[in-house]
This record gives structure tokens, sequence and C-alpha cells, in this order.
């Protein structure tokens, strides 16, 4: 006899036929509140969930002393609490590989976005052509220098994009042997030459005690005043303010983001009213290529769990600041060039 399995959001058709083939009973959510699903777990006792974009805390999981599962369809898990999981005995999984391609491309998009001054060629060209034309500053990537923070699935891929761009990249994951970082990448150690030395600064990190707080009044005053910080990644690693007073000063050019602390945005945020910079509604992973993939990953971990199989995408718990680090480098074998490089 199949599970219940409790879907807060609908996921795609990949998982869902692959969890009603396997003789499961769906239950829509009725909502997408933390207090919804923690009346839906209240009412069906499901044995497993899983959930796209609501907060999952301890009370969701200790109410519904059924559940055996929670999978998170995507890469991040900040939303559910991870330990509150362990102590009951309840086995989180996730969908790390499903979205980073698409995140990576926001990322790229951002930083385009971010070169041609779109926002404000957008509120400009139609009353002034000419001054949108002529005056308003656009840059090239081709020689540029991308600084990714965390190279991970996400950051791999935007490196290897980037470069095809001609693009310089230094990445710095203290987690990750130079050896494994992509080929034509210079690894570095050094946090803060990510800043002082990067055209467009991308933060491609998860939401650690490490990263909270990242991006700050310091670590802004070190970029240039022609760089741009990319952001894709959470809006805890970037103090608001801080990046509100850097844009708005010129301590920096702008800011490209997909995340914010406060999701959806409040419409006081005052990084709104800044043409400099650009916010998506944390689209990154949303195409409809990764929705899939995720869908047919989450439903894949349920199954794995119910057929007593080991998971293939377990959520582990890393102490950061306990966790081994590297310092061996690696540069690039040779500098990207283009054919018209003068």
């Amino acid at each position: 006899m199949g599970w219940k399995i409790l879907l807060p959001q609908e996921i795609m058709e990949e998982g869902t036929k692959l969890l009603v083939d396997a003789g499961h009973t769906l239950i829509k959510g009725r909502g997408f509140e933390t207090e919804d699903v923690l009346a839906d777990m209240k009412e069906h006792q499901p044995d497993a969930m899983i959930v796209r974009i609501t907060k999952i805390t301890r009370e969701v999981i200790e109410v519904n002393p059924n559940l055996k599962v929670v999978v998170r369809h995507g890469a991040g898990f900040d939303t559910l609490d991870v330990k509150a999981c362990r102590d009951n005995g309840v086995q989180a999984l996730y969908a790390p590989v499903a979205n980073s391609t698409s995140v990576a491309e926001t990322a790229l998009l951002l930083i385009l976005e971010c070169s041609r001054n779109v926002t404000v060629l957008h509120n400009t060209w139609v009353q002034d052509y000419y001054k949108a034309k002529l005056k308003i500053k656009k840059t090239t990537l081709n020689g540029k220098t991308l600084g990714i923070i965390g190279c991970g699935n996400i950051g791999s891929r935007l490196a290897v994009r980037a470069m095809g761009l001609e693009m310089n990249v230094l990445a710095y994951d203290p987690y990750k042997r130079a050896e494994e970082f992509p080929d034509g990448v210079e690894v570095v150690r050094d946090l803060n030459r990510i800043f002082k030395e990067s055209d467009y600064v991308s933060m491609n990190v998860p939401n650690t005690p490490i990263t909270r707080d990242m991006v700050n009044k310091d670590t802004l005053a070190m970029m240039k005043p022609t760089a741009f910080l990319i952001n894709t990644a959470r809006g805890a690693c970037v103090v608001e303010q801080d990046l509100y007073e850097a844009c708005k000063n010129g301590t920096i050019a702008g800011a490209g983001l997909d995340a914010i602390r406060k999701e959806p945005v409040d419409p006081s945020n005052p990084l709104l009213t800044l043409d400099n910079i650009i916010i998506y509604p944390h689209i990154g992973g949303n195409t409809t290529e990764a929705a899939h993939r995720a869908s047919y990953f989450a439903a894949m971990g349920v199954q794995e769990i119910f057929e007593g199989k080991k998971a293939t995408w377990p959520i582990n718990d890393v102490d950061y600041a306990e966790a081994p680090t590297y310092n061996d480098v690696k540069k690039p074998k040779k500098e990207p060039s283009g054919m018209f490089d003068f």
C-alpha cells in the first residue's frame, strides 16, 4: 500500500506520474503559507511531503508523528528546519542539481543587464532616445573580471558560461579543492581579492552562519566604483541597507538581485527606488525545464525512501565553522582573449 503525500504546491507531471504509478495518494495543499501546511498536516497526517516555497518549521514537522520524509523541490533548503527533521526521525531530502543551469543562466542574465544599464535605458529611451542611445553608459563583458563566491553546482556552471563570453573568472570556495574548479578559473583563497579585483561579484552560496551578511558596508567598500554585485543565492547574504547606501552613493555601480531578505518584497523596500538595482522575484530556478527536473527528482527521493533504498540526495548537516577547508590554488591555463581585443 502506498503513502499519503502532501503537495503544498503543485509539482510537474513527471513527478506526479512517478508517485501515482507507484500507488501513492497525492494530497493537494490548501495554501502556500506555513499555517496552511500545518493545518494539512493535522488533518491528513501524510507520510511524506514535497515542498517548493513554504517555510517548514519545527511545529509543522512535530505535529504529524506519521511523517517520514520531506523533500525540498530544489537546491536551497534554508526554509526547512532540517534539525527538526533529524530530531524526529524524518528524512530530509532535496534536488540540488535540478535547477543549477537555470540559476547560472539567471546570474549571467543579470550580469548582462547590469552591463547595459537596462533599467535606466527602459526608463529613458521613449522620452529621450538620443540620451539613451549615446549618453547612458553601457559596457562589454569581454575582458572583464567575474568574481564568484561559492563554486558549487551553480557557481561552476556560471564560470563556464562567463569564460565563453571571454571574461576572466576568479572563484572563491574554501570547501573545495583547487582541482575541482572548472578549467580556466583562477582559484583564489583570499575572499577580499574577489571584492577588490572583480567587475562583477556573484554570490552563489547557501545561507549559513559564514555567508550571512557577507556583503556589507566593509566588503562593498572594497569593490570598484564601476563594479556590480550579483546575488542569485539568498537575501540573507547581503545587508540590504548597506547595499542601498553603496548603490545610492556610487560606492559601486549597481546590483542585480534574484534574492532579497523579505519575500514577497515589501513595497517600501528602499532598494526598489534605485534605477541601478535590478530585482527579480527569485525566479532563477523556476524555468520550465528546471521545474520538470526538480519534480521528478523530488518524487524519486520519496520513492527511494518508500522502497527502503539509500536516498540519492539527502540533506546533510554541515557545520561550516568546523568543515575542512583548502588553501591550494590553481591559475588559469591561459587568459581568455577575444579576436578583436585592443
